[in-house]
């Protein structure tokens, strides 16, 4: 699913550039052993590029410059030094740029909240969100190129085409076509449907849109018709994804490791088939396989999802939080290793959150968010003969749970359904971050 994703930012962004003067020269190989070739083609005296902050991309920027330095320029000057093409990185993945927190990276909070107080008084007291480049009209004309090379299909790569249900199409223009900010805090938390929250996160992984484009387009929305909770969530949520690329600085691998940045010791498990029955959808408790069905058949999940599921492996299974992050890498669209692997660490208590035990509660999950039960009948056809008060609480309907429930019985949870309003438990929750069991 990632693939033809991406296979469709390449064909959109060709696109885009044609419209404007110029291709796109595609090429298929290792980026190390690509690019240089291509600096030594062009005569290239500088390749830029966007700066990373995780190990494995930063190995890919150290072996670009290293073989860049093997490539020889001819020069019509004395000064050696540019006769190799240099290899200059921007910073340019985050709303806030690295030189405009008031933090260095070393000393960046250990918890969000502390990092956003800081971060909303301190820059948009002192600095701004810096504007985006616009776009030249015309990029032409194009340089000579014999073969601009081809975008490729799915299955030059060797993988199939996929099948999937509320399937996303890559690149900018089908980015820029949504337009959710009217109700964003209102659906943030919802999980059925395509236009539940904003939906960003891919195209933003991509780099088919930019988060400081969308922080114009909020701010705009803002001044021509009006600021409201929506406009503040979702310049919130990408302080959070801000976040996290700023805490992959200061930790670096021990974002990966199994005691995260705090270096905390448990004993988890990794039992293959609890593991697998996670992973495949088959736990026996609808709103946990609803969502890992939705993840495997779409390559995206809700935010709140993200955050049941996780819950449930490291808490209720007690499986090695990183089998989870790994498993989201392969399937997500939206992966990208800061945000992904922060909020695992987050979730499994040894990441960024003061609280090591946060739980997310199943049966108030499913009471509070999909009281009707829509979203698990949606992904779990088996279950739509089942009257809307039992869809979450099935029982013997259902397929046999794999395990008990750390906290809380999710059959005792039935006859209490129908004692619930929707008003009051929503009203209940406090926000992501609220200090309870969720």
């Amino acid at each position: 699913l990632r693939a033809q994703f991406l296979i469709e930012c390449l064909a959109d962004l060709r696109k885009n550039l044609m419209n404007r003067g110029l291709n796109l020269l595609i090429r298929h190989g290792k980026p190390e052993e690509i690019i240089p070739s291509l600096a030594k083609s062009f005569g290239a005296h500088a390749v830029y590029a966007q700066k990373e902050t995780c190990s494995e991309e930063l190995n890919v920027e150290r072996l670009v410059r290293k073989n860049l330095q093997q490539v020889v320029l001819s020069s019509q000057s004395n000064d050696k030094s540019t006769n190799h093409p240099q290899l200059k990185l921007i910073w340019g993945t985050t709303m806030y740029h690295l030189d405009d927190i008031p933090f260095d990276h070393s000393s960046l909070p250990d918890v969000y909240t502390q990092f956003r107080k800081a971060s909303f008084v301190s820059i948009e007291a002192k600095c701004t969100v810096r504007g985006c480049i616009r776009i030249p009209s015309s990029f032409g004309p194009p340089p000579s190129v014999v073969d601009w090379g081809s975008v490729p299909l799915i299955e030059q790569l060797e993988l199939h085409s996929p099948k999937a249900r509320m399937r996303f199409v890559g690149g900018e223009s089908a980015a820029l076509g949504r337009d959710l900010l009217k109700v964003y805090k209102e659906t943030r938390n919802e999980m059925l449907g395509p236009d539940y929250s904003t939906k960003f996160s891919p195209w933003l992984a991509s780099g088919s849109i930019s988060p400081r484009y969308i922080y114009e387009e909020v701010k705009s929305y803002e001044r021509e018709r009006v600021a409201n909770d929506s406009t503040y969530w979702v310049l919130f949520e990408l302080m959070w994804r801000d976040y996290f690329r700023f805490i992959s600085l200061k930790y670096g691998n021990s974002l990966f490791h199994l005691g995260g940045p705090r270096k905390l010791e448990y004993k988890w498990s990794q039992d293959q088939k609890l593991f697998e029955s996670w992973r495949d959808g088959c736990t026996g408790y609808p709103l946990i396989d609803a969502n890992m069905k939705e993840l495997s058949m779409t390559g995206f999940m809700s935010n709140r999802g993200r955050q049941i599921v996780c819950s449930f492996l490291v808490r209720d299974m007690g499986i090695d939080w990183r089998m989870g992050a790994e498993w989201f890498e392969t399937c997500l669209l939206d992966y990208d290793p800061c945000s992904n692997y922060g909020n695992w660490t987050y979730g499994a208590g040894v990441g960024n959150d003061p609280r090591e035990d946060r739980y997310f509660s199943i049966p108030k999950q499913a009471q509070n968010y999909d009281r009707e039960g829509e979203y698990v009948a949606y992904w779990l056809p088996q279950l739509k003969a089942l009257p809307k008060e039992r869809r979450n609480f099935p029982g013997g309907s259902y397929i046999e749970q794999i395990v008990s429930l750390k906290h809380g019985n999710i059959n005792q949870n039935r006859n209490q359904n129908d004692s619930l309003t929707q008003t009051g438990r929503r009203n209940n929750f406090k926000g992501k971050h609220a200090q309870v069991n969720r």
